[in-house]
């Protein structure tokens, strides 16, 4: 998929940007090149690869790289608030401002 000089003046107008012309050609340059690298990596055969958690997982084993989920601070939510103009119920309290 190619762009056209008319497509970036397009995008250009739906995201409100004034591009002067060579920053128009300079981007219908690097977008091109975008959908060519796309374009390359669509046409690679992965039918009959399994997809990966991680993309290290294919040199080591993810699991043994991570570490445990363990608590390491104390709570502090008490001292936290105590500098909150309004907590209930351990929540701070904010205006309304959406009606």
């Amino acid at each position: 998929m190619a762009l056209t000089p008319q497509d970036i003046g397009r995008i250009a107008n739906l995201a409100r940007l004034e591009l002067q012309p060579l920053e128009s050609e300079r981007l219908l340059t690097q977008l091109n090149g975008f959908f060519e690298i796309v374009e390359k990596m669509r046409a690679v055969d992965t039918a009959s690869l399994e997809p990966m958690a991680h993309p290290i997982a294919v040199s080591q084993d993810v699991v043994l790289r991570l570490r445990d989920d363990v608590v390491s601070e104390p709570n502090q939510r008490e001292a936290n608030q105590r500098s909150a103009p309004a907590v209930e119920r351990g929540l701070f309290l904010v205006p309304k401002v959406i009606e």
